[in-house]
C-alpha cells in the first residue's frame, strides 16, 4: 500500500481511482464496511482504491482545543487500512486554508483535478467543505457535474447502536473496553514508550512497565484491566494493567502501568502497545498496603483467567 502525505506524491500518469473520505479514527466496524465497499468497487472498475484522511483532526483546526481523544494514531490507522486491502492511504494536512475551501472547490480541486476520482464512497452522514456545508446530496450533484459517481453508504448498527468513533470514545471513557472492542472489531489499543516509574511496584513484588502515551490518546477510565502487552515484534504477553493515580499512595499523576505476567524483563525504552480486553474493577484506595497486595494477587489471577479464555476463542 502506498502512503502519501498530501497530494504531491501522486505518481506521474495517475489515472482514475475510487476514493473514500473520512477521519477514520479507530477504523471501527463502520469504517471497515465503508473502506471495504470502496476496495470492492475499485476492483470491479480495475482502478486503485484511495482512503483519504486528515491530520490534524479537523475539529482542532476549526475549534482549537476541541481535539477529541484519539483512538488510533496515523501509523496504526494506516496499518489497519492496509489490512483491508486499500491501495493508497492519503493524509491531507488539514489547515485553516483547507477548512475554508467551499464544498464545490474541494470536490473539483482534490477529487477531480488531482485524484481523477471515478467514484467516491462516503457514509450517509458525511459532510465537507467550509462550515460543513456539503453533504452526500451535494456530492452526488457535483459528481454528475464533474464526472464521478457518489455512493452514500448506510451507517453500521447493531442492537440499535450505531458504530461511531464518538460512541467508542464514550465506551472507553467509561471503562467499558469490552463494548469498545465489539464496535472496533478488535481490542482498543494504547501505544507508547515504556518509561521509568518510581519503582514502587517492584518494591511490592509487582514490577510494572509504565507507558508514556501520546497527548490525545484515548486512555480508559481509572481501574484495573486485563490486557495483552504487545511487543515491537508482535509477540503478545498477558498483563494486568492499572490506570489511575495510585490513591493508596496519594498519587497525583495519572499513569498507565502494566504488570506483565510470567516474564522477568525490563522493558524500559521499548515501544509497546496495550490491547484492553476487560475491566476487572475500578480504582480503589486501600487503608493498608497489605490489603492492596491481597487485591493485586487477585487481580493478576483474574487477568490470567480472562486472557487464557480470550486466547481460546
Amino acid at each position: 500500500m502506498q502512503r502519501w502525505r498530501g497530494l504531491d506524491l501522486l505518481p506521474g500518469g495517475w489515472g482514475r481511482c475510487v476514493v473514500t473520505i473520512g477521519v477514520f479514527d479507530g477504523v471501527h466496524r463502520g469504517h471497515q464496511a465503508l473502506i471495504g465497499r470502496a476496495v470492492d468497487l475499485a476492483a470491479a472498475k480495475g482502478v486503485p482504491s484511495v482512503v483519504m484522511t486528515f491530520d490534524p483532526h479537523p475539529s482542532e483546526v476549526v475549534r482549537p482545543g476541541s481535539h477529541p481523544a484519539q483512538l488510533t494514531g496515523l501509523h496504526r490507522r494506516a496499518e489497519l487500512v492496509e489490512g483491508l486491502g486499500a491501495d493508497v492511504f492519503c493524509v491531507i494536512p488539514f489547515t485553516a486554508e483547507v477548512s475554508r475551501m467551499p464544498a464545490d472547490e474541494f470536490a473539483h480541486e482534490i477529487l477531480v483535478d488531482r485524484l481523477h476520482a471515478a467514484a467516491v464512497v462516503v457514509g450517509e452522514n458525511f459532510t465537507f467543505g467550509y462550515k460543513a456545508a456539503g453533504n452526500v446530496d451535494l456530492l452526488r450533484a457535483l459528481g454528475t457535474r464533474f464526472g464521478f459517481v457518489t455512493e452514500g453508504a448506510d451507517l453500521v448498527t447493531d442492537d440499535g447502536v450505531t458504530y461511531s468513533s464518538t460512541y467508542i470514545r464514550a465506551c472507553i471513557d467509561a471503562g467499558d473496553v469490552a463494548a469498545a472492542a465489539h464496535a472496533l472489531g478488535r481490542p482498543h489499543r494504547l501505544e507508547g514508550i515504556v518509561v521509568r516509574g518510581d519503582g514502587r511496584g517492584k518494591e511490592l513484588g509487582f514490577p510494572t512497565a509504565n507507558l508514556s502515551t501520546t497527548r490525545f490518546a484515548a486512555v480508559p477510565a481509572d481501574g484495573v484491566y486485563a490486557c495483552w502487552f504487545v511487543r515491537g515484534d508482535g509477540r503478545r504477553l498477558r498483563a494486568a494493567v492499572s490506570v489511575g493515580t495510585n490513591p493508596t499512595f496519594s498519587g497525583r499523576e495519572r499513569r498507565v502501568e502494566a504488570y506483565v505476567l510470567d516474564v522477568d524483563e525490563d522493558f524500559y525504552g521499548q515501544r509497546v502497545a496495550l490491547d484492553f480486553v476487560e475491566r476487572l474493577r475500578g480504582m480503589e484506595k486501600f487503608d493498608a498496603v497489605e490489603d492492596l497486595l491481597v487485591q493485586m494477587h487477585r487481580d493478576v489471577a483474574v487477568a490470567r483467567d480472562v486472557l487464557v479464555a480470550e486466547e481460546r476463542l
